[in-house]
């Protein structure tokens, strides 16, 4: 663990936040805690990038004032920091909501912190192990688009960046790495979630979906992920990578 990783802890619960704040100082994150969305995107906007870089943000969804969808709707136009969302525990659409607009993964109260810290940690281990392109070149052009695997920014056809949280950069990678190959669910889950998908679970339906309309891939027919149906999804474009900045690719 890097002594730089650092937890925000967005929750209006005084117990909540006094107990996460404890036991991840414990397991060695850095911890800071807000009381509502205000202050924390006040503080979180405040700090300069390499304080924010290796950092994750656990939020609850229902605070007074802003809650933790305008929250992570606001995170998402700026950062790609990873998201945590404490969510009812009964409340799928909360979940499903959470997921659409960026979030990395969810928790339903009341949870273990043991949980969390797992959930943490696998998050961080991902991000870190994501970033190792088994290519050694630095960009990956794919159906006229462009991915920099060092600043993980996605541009179009036009040279214009396109919006990619962290985790739509995660699986973006587990597809380019396996592109040609079907990916089962279970598999995606077990890779980007380090636990295995129940059939009712609707992560990663939720969270492809969001990918193909980060590449502007269109659900109904799509050109880049596809649906092997009964099997899985699948990268059915061709990948290419090069040390150099590639021109703009007009389809």
């Amino acid at each position: 663990m890097g002594a730089s990783q650092r937890i925000f802890v967005v929750d209006d619960d005084d117990g909540i936040r006094q107990l996460l704040a404890e036991y991840l100082t414990r397991h060695g994150f850095s911890v800071a805690t807000s009381t509502d969305g205000e202050s924390f995107l006040e503080r979180f906007h405040s700090l300069p990038e390499d304080e924010t870089r290796h950092a994750l943000v656990v939020l609850d969804i229902m605070m007074p004032g802003l809650d933790g969808f305008d929250v992570c709707r606001e995170l998402r136009a700026v950062s790609k920091v990873p998201v945590i969302m404490l969510t009812a525990v009964s409340d799928e659409m909360d979940r499903i909501v959470g997921l659409e607009i960026g979030a990395d993964d969810y928790l339903a109260k009341p949870f273990n912190p043991r949980e969390l810290l797992a959930r943490i940690k696998a998050i961080f281990r991902r991000s870190d192990q994501a970033g190792e392109v088994r290519q050694p070149s630095r960009f990956c052009c794919f159906h006229g688009l462009r991915l920099d695997t060092v600043t993980r920014s996605l541009s179009d056809t036009n040279g214009e960046l396109l919006p990619l949280s962290g985790a739509d950069y995660n699986l973006l990678m587990l597809f380019i790495n396996n592109a040609g190959r079907v990916l089962s669910r279970e598999y995606i889950a077990g890779e980007t979630r380090k636990r295995s998908s129940d059939p009712l679970d609707r992560f990663i339906d939720v969270h492809i979906s969001r990918l193909r309309q980060c590449l502007g891939d269109d659900a109904k027919s799509p050109d880049i992920i596809k649906t092997v149906r009964g099997a899985g999804y699948l990268m059915a474009t061709e990948v290419c990578f090069t040390h150099n900045i590639p021109e703009p690719v007009r389809l």
